[in-house]
């Protein structure tokens, strides 16, 4: 398993399709599946900004892992976004149902994201809520990757802020020498 980490905008899912096209891996993008499968009350609640529990975003993984081959290389973006999400992954590796090739973190300035995400036009791409996600992430992302690194499970940062080919590029190397 590849996991992609970096704040909305650092282009986990382009990386990640990029990934999973190139080489044929199965490509899990949370964002897209909790924006399919999360519906009524909860869905208003997450498109206007606000996160899922822990235990919801875990079940819906956890959900889609039994409907691909964990067997074979995959790419999952979007997760984990607590530490109570990296223990749950940690022990699933640990209890062999999946190796963990590498923690992929993709660095992207605020500005860059900000211009990424205007161009993205989704409806919960607001400035308020781009600030949050940029909050979030400092406050939650870095503690995760810090986390992973104190595991014993290497993260390897690539500068996102770079033409999407560069980056896959970087990733593609990372990935070769781990």
């Amino acid at each position: 398993m590849i996991v992609l980490m970096g704040v909305a905008g650092s282009g986990k899912s382009m990386q990640g399709r990029m990934l999973a096209d190139d080489h044929g891996y199965a490509w899990v993008s949370t964002g897209e599946v909790l924006r399919v499968l999360i519906t009524g009350q909860r869905r208003h609640e997450m498109l206007s900004g606000k996160l899922l529990s822990d235990d919801e975003v875990i079940k819906v993984v956890d959900t889609v892992f039994n409907l691909i081959d964990t067997r074979q290389e995959f790419v999952i973006d979007g997760f984990p976004r607590t530490i109570k999400q990296a223990d749950w992954l940690l022990e699933q590796t640990k209890r062999a149902r999946f190796p963990l090739t590498a923690i992929i973190h993709l660095q992207a300035d605020e500005s860059v994201v900000r211009d990424r995400l205007a161009k993205r036009g989704r409806q919960d791409d607001t400035d308020e809520a781009i600030s949050e996600r940029f909050r979030e992430y400092k406050e939650m992302t870095l503690p995760i990757l810090e986390h992973f690194e104190k595991a014993g499970v290497a993260v390897y940062s690539i500068n996102a802020d770079q033409a999407r080919e560069v980056v896959h590029g970087d990733i593609m190397r990372v990935l070769r020498e781990s």
